[in-house]
């Protein structure tokens, strides 16, 4: 066969992997352009949370949902939403949570637990207060009596909604009392309170002067990582890299055939 009859069997097929590489790479741009938006759009999206957030932590305190709006509660409706309320503290069945605080607010910081104990309002109904923060060797309520407040409180602080336990997460330990995820049902049915009457929400409580010192209050955590802007510059960059390497390689496979015996460039 001579090499012109070669040239015309095998272009065609040439051709026809140009385009269909063409598909892959438009597909894939396409992809990685979509992938860029979308980290563009939740750049917005937690940008205005964190705004709203800010917003909502430093507001004046307001009053509790009312009962009945407790099953409709949303978590972006009540998440970091200043609250004030009078309750009477139920320490024989303080909660603990465990807590590596690396930054604290306060004088003490380490490896701990964050004491969540039954607060009682006037009706019977019961919020479950995360008092603030202790270190490991004060877990016990007796190493710290001082703290173990009685009668009406006025307490102030920062409502949150249920956690869910990730697959990372550890199980609570309700035997040894060392929680992992704070579920306001799942509390109240481990320390035998009735879960109908327990809020479906926590009440992260701010800084004050317990006596003794502790707990130590004011120790929400207060964190929302913020790479969507990394992440879309990337995505787009790879998009421009793909676009660059491909038109290289057209540039290239030009620049071949232009040079082959019998070409109109030779």
């Amino acid at each position: 066969m001579s090499e012109q009859a070669m040239d015309e069997t095998t272009r065609p097929r040439h051709g026809s992997s140009r385009w269909l590489l063409s598909i892959l790479v438009l597909g894939a741009f396409a992809v990685l352009c979509s992938l860029g938006t979308w980290q563009v759009s939740r750049l917005y999206w937690k940008e205005a949370l964190i705004d709203s957030v800010e917003t909502r932590i430093h507001a004046p305190p307001q009053a509790l949902p009312a009962v009945a709006e407790w099953p409709s509660l949303k978590a972006d409706d009540i998440q970091y939403r200043r609250v004030a309320f009078d309750a009477v503290y139920d320490h024989s069945k303080e909660i603990h949570v465990f807590i590596a605080l690396g930054s604290p607010k306060g004088a003490i910081g380490g490896q701990g637990y964050f004491v969540v104990t039954p607060a009682t309002l006037a009706d019977g109904k019961v919020i479950l207060v995360n008092r603030g923060f202790v270190p490991l060797e004060r877990k016990d309520p007796a190493t710290r009596p001082e703290g173990q407040v009685t009668g009406v409180q006025h307490i102030v602080g920062l409502m949150r909604p249920p956690e869910v336990a990730s697959w990372l997460s550890p199980a609570n330990d309700t035997v040894k009392n060392v929680w992992f995820t704070r579920n306001p049902a799942e509390m109240a049915a481990a320390d035998g309170i009735d879960p109908s009457a327990v809020a479906p929400f926590t009440v992260d409580a701010e800084a004050g002067e317990a006596p003794g010192g502790l707990p130590q209050g004011g120790e929400t955590i207060v964190s929302f990582p913020n790479s969507h802007l990394q992440y879309a510059v990337t995505w787009f960059g790879l998009a421009a890299a793909l676009v660059a390497v491909y038109v290289a390689y057209l540039l290239r496979g030009h620049g071949s055939r232009s040079r082959e015996p019998g070409s109109k460039a030779d």
